[in-house]
C-alpha cells in the first residue's frame, strides 16, 4: 500500500485531487466574504438569513442554479455555446498545478522549470471563452461584451507580460518554486529594487483586468450590456462562468504572493535549500501554507475592496489607460531594470 502511495503518478494524482478540492472550497467561502465586504462598505447587512451570519447562502445560491431551467437560445451555436463555460473554468483550474504551496515537493502538483510560461499561456486561454461565448449565444449584448473582453484581455496581457519580464530579470528563472526559494534566501523580490516595485503595481493592475473585476468589469458592465457575455446564460452553465471568475481571482492572487511576496516564506519557517529539507518537519511545511494562503488573502480581499469602491470604467478610459499609461510604463520598467543590474554588476566600468 504504501508502495503504490508513493507512486510519483499515483501522488501526483492525489496532489492534483487535493489542491483541487482546496480551491473549489475557497470559491464559496470567498462569495459569502465578498458579500459581506461589500455590504460592509455600502452601510448594508448581506447575507444573513441562510445559516449562522449567512454562511450557508452560497449553497443555496448553488441549489437554487442546479435546479434551474438550462435555457438554449434560438440561433445558438450550440457546441460553441457549451464548450464556453468549460473554456472558462478549466484552464484557471489547471493554472494551480505548479503554484508551490509550501517549501516541500508534496505541497507543489508539479514543478516545471517553465512555471510562470505556462501560468501565462493558461490565464491567456480564458479570453477564447469569453469570446465564444458571446458569438455563440446568438444576442446583441453578449457579443458586445466578447468584444469588449477581447480588446481589453488582450491589452492587459501585453502589459502583464512586460511587467514579469521586468521581475524574470531579476530572478533569471522562470519556475516559481526557484522564484520563491530565492526571496526566501534573499527577501520579497517587491522590495529588491524600485523597478520591481513598479513591475508589481503593473501586474496587479492587469490581473484585476485580466479577470473582468471592477473597475474593468466592461466585459458584463450590468448597467450597458444587461449581464455581459453571460446574458444567454443560466442555470449551471452560468454558475460555471461564476465559479471561473473567482477561480481565477484566487490564481491571480496566489502568483501575485509567490513572485512578488515570498509565497510561503515567514517567520517560524526555516528551509534549507541545498538539502530540499525544513527545520520541524510537516508542521512547519503547514506554516507556510499558511503564510502563502495569509499573503494570498490580502490581495482577495484587495479585490472585494476594489469593486465596493470604485465606479467602473468608460471604456475608452480603459484602453487609453492599458495601452498610453502601462504598456510604455512596461517598457520604460525593462529598459531602467537593465541599466540598474548593469550599474549595480559593475558593466560599465
Amino acid at each position: 500500500m504504501i508502495e503504490f502511495l508513493t507512486n510519483p503518478y499515483v501522488l501526483g494524482v492525489i496532489k492534483a485531487i487535493v489542491v483541487f478540492a482546496g480551491v473549489m472550497t475557497m470559491v464559496p467561502m470567498l462569495i459569502w466574504l465578498e458579500r459581506k465586504v461589500v455590504a460592509d462598505v455600502q452601510i448594508r447587512l448581506g447575507p444573513n438569513r441562510v445559516g449562522p451570519f449567512g454562511l450557508m447562502q452560497p449553497l443555496a445560491d448553488a441549489v437554487k442554479l442546479m435546479f434551474k431551467e438550462d435555457i438554449m437560445p434560438a440561433g445558438a451555436d450550440k457546441l460553441l455555446y457549451v464548450m464556453a463555460p468549460i473554456l472558462a473554468f478549466v484552464p484557471a483550474i489547471l493554472a494551480a498545478a505548479v503554484i508551490p504551496f509550501g517549501p516541500a515537493p508534496w505541497a507543489q502538483v508539479v514543478d516545471l522549470n517553465h512555471s510562470v510560461l505556462y501560468s501565462l499561456a493558461l490565464s491567456s486561454l480564458s479570453v477564447y471563452a469569453v469570446a465564444l461565448a458571446g458569438w455563440a449565444s446568438n444576442n446583441k449584448y453578449s457579443l458586445m461584451g466578447a468584444l469588449r473582453s477581447t480588446a481589453q484581455m488582450i491589452s492587459y496581457e501585453l502589459a502583464m507580460g512586460l511587467s514579469i519580464i521586468a521581475l524574470l530579470m531579476v530572478a533569471g528563472t522562470m519556475s516559481y518554486t526557484e522564484i520563491v526559494t530565492q526571496q526566501h534566501m534573499s527577501g520579497w523580490n517587491v522590495f529588491r529594487a524600485p523597478t520591481v516595485f513598479i513591475a508589481f503595481l503593473t501586474f496587479m493592475v492587469c490581473g484585476i483586468a485580466e479577470t473582468n473585476r471592477a473597475p474593468f468589469d466592461l466585459a458584463e458592465a450590468e448597467t450597458e450590456l444587461v449581464g455581459g457575455f453571460h446574458t444567454e446564460y443560466s442555470s449551471f452553465k452560468f454558475a460555471i462562468f461564476f465559479m471561473a471568475e473567482y477561480v481565477h481571482m484566487v490564481i491571480f492572487s496566489l502568483l501575485a504572493s509567490a513572485l512578488f511576496f515570498g509565497g510561503w516564506s515567514g517567520p517560524g519557517v526555516n528551509f534549507d535549500p541545498a538539502t530540499g529539507t525544513i527545520a520541524g518537519g510537516w508542521p512547519f511545511v503547514l506554516l507556510g501554507i499558511f503564510w502563502f494562503l495569509l499573503k494570498a488573502s490580502g490581495f482577495i480581499f484587495l479585490y472585494f475592496w476594489l469593486r465596493a469602491s470604485l465606479p467602473r470604467f468608460r471604456y475608452d478610459q480603459l484602453m487609453a489607460f492599458g495601452w498610453k499609461f502601462l504598456v510604455p510604463l512596461g517598457l520604460f520598467n525593462i529598459f531602467f531594470m537593465a541599466i540598474y543590474y548593469a550599474v549595480r554588476h559593475g558593466w560599465f566600468s
